[in-house]
C-alpha cells in the first residue's frame, strides 16, 4: 500500500514538475514565476520519502523532459539537483541555514555543470555570449549618443570595461546567482510546505545570523592583495577578483545583523532597520558602514557586548 502510494505521488509530481517545465519553454512570460517553482515537486518528494526515491523520481522526470521539451533540459537537471538535496536537508531536520548552504551548493554545481557542457558539447560558451550581446548594445547607445552630439567614449567606457571583465568574473556570477536562487527557492518552499502542513525549520531572525569568525581572516587577506594588486592575467587575479566581493558581500549581511540586533534590544520598530538594509543596496556609504560593523561583530563579538550593556 505505502509503496503504491510512493509511486502514484511520484508520478503525479513528475508530471507536474513536467507541465511546469513545458509552460516555461513555450510560454515565455510564464517562466518568470514557473523557474522558481520548479524544485518544489522534488522537495515535497524527497521530505516525505527520502533521496533516493528522489533520484529515482528525478530519472523520470529528466526523461519525460527530454522526450517532451529537450530544449528545457538543462533546466530539469538544475532544479532536481537542487530540490533534492534541499529535500533531504528538510527531511533530516537541518537548521535553515545549513539546508540553505547546501542547496547553494549543489545550484552551483548544477550551473558548473550546465557551463561545462555548453562549452564542451554545443561549443557555445554562455559568458561570451552575453559578452558579444553586451557590446552589441553598448555600439547602439553609442550611435545613439553621438547622434546627439556627444562623445560616446566619455560616457560608456566604464561600462564596456566592465563588460572586459565578465569573463574574469564567471565564478562570481555562478556563485551568486546559485545563493540567490537557493534563497528565493527556499523562501517559497517554506510558504507551501507551511500550507501542505509538512513540518520544515524555519530561518531564523536575521539578528541571529552569524558568519564563521575564519571568515574575518579571508577577508583580510583577500582586501590586502585586492589593494596592493597582482600581475594581470594570473590565477591569484582572477581568484582576488571573484572572492572579495563575495567576502565583502558577507561583511555587510554581518553588518546588517548587528543593526537588527540592535534595534531588537532597543524595541525600535522593524521598519527602521529593514529600510536601512533597503537603502543599503543604493548606498556605497551605508554598505561601507554595513561592512565596519561586520568586521567589529566577527572580531570583537559585538552583539554579545550590546546583550551585556542591555543588561
Amino acid at each position: 500500500m505505502q509503496q503504491t502510494r510512493r509511486l502514484t505521488e511520484g508520478a503525479v509530481l513528475s508530471g507536474i514538475f513536467v507541465v511546469m517545465l513545458l509552460l516555461s519553454v513555450f510560454v515565455p512570460f510564464l517562466s518568470i514565476v514557473l523557474f522558481w517553482f520548479m524544485p518544489m515537486p522534488f522537495i515535497i518528494f524527497v521530505l516525505r520519502h527520502g533521496w533516493k526515491s528522489g533520484m529515482v523520481m528525478a530519472v523520470v522526470s529528466l526523461l519525460l523532459s527530454f522526450f517532451t521539451a529537450a530544449v528545457g533540459l538543462p533546466f530539469a537537471i538544475f532544479a532536481a539537483a537542487g530540490g533534492i538535496t534541499a529535500g533531504e536537508l528538510m527531511r533530516r531536520k537541518k537548521e535553515a541555514l545549513f539546508v540553505l548552504a547546501g542547496s547553494s551548493i549543489a545550484y552551483i554545481g548544477g550551473l558548473v555543470l550546465l557551463y561545462a557542457g555548453s562549452v564542451l558539447l554545443l561549443d557555445i560558451d554562455p559568458l561570451a555570449a552575453m559578452q558579444d550581446l553586451m557590446r552589441q548594445s553598448t555600439q547602439q547607445a553609442e550611435s545613439m549618443i553621438a547622434s546627439l552630439g556627444q562623445d560616446p567614449s566619455e560616457n560608456l567606457e566604464v561600462w564596456e570595461s566592465m563588460i572586459d571583465q565578465i569573463g574574469q568574473l564567471g565564478p562570481l556570477l555562478i556563485a551568486f546567482t546559485g545563493i540567490m536562487f537557493a534563497l528565493i527557492t527556499q523562501l517559497i518552499a517554506h510558504a507551501v510546505l507551511r500550507r501542505l502542513q509538512m513540518s520544515v525549520e524555519p530561518f531564523p531572525p536575521l539578528r541571529q545570523w552569524n558568519f564563521p569568525r575564519s571568515l574575518l581572516w579571508y577577508y583580510l587577506i583577500v582586501s590586502i592583495v585586492y589593494w596592493i594588486g597582482v600581475d594581470e592575467g594570473t590565477a591569484l587575479e582572477t581568484v582576488t577578483w571573484n572572492l572579495f566581493p563575495l567576502l565583502e558581500t558577507a561583511m555587510a549581511l554581518q553588518g546588517f545583523t548587528v543593526v537588527f540586533h540592535y534595534c531588537y534590544i532597543k524595541s525600535v520598530p522593524k521598519v527602521i532597520p529593514v529600510l536601512l538594509m533597503i537603502f543599503g543596496l543604493v548606498s556605497p556609504f551605508v554598505l561601507l558602514l554595513a561592512r565596519i560593523l561586520g568586521i567589529i561583530d566577527l572580531g570583537f563579538q559585538l552583539k554579545k557586548r550590546l546583550e551585556s550593556d542591555a543588561k
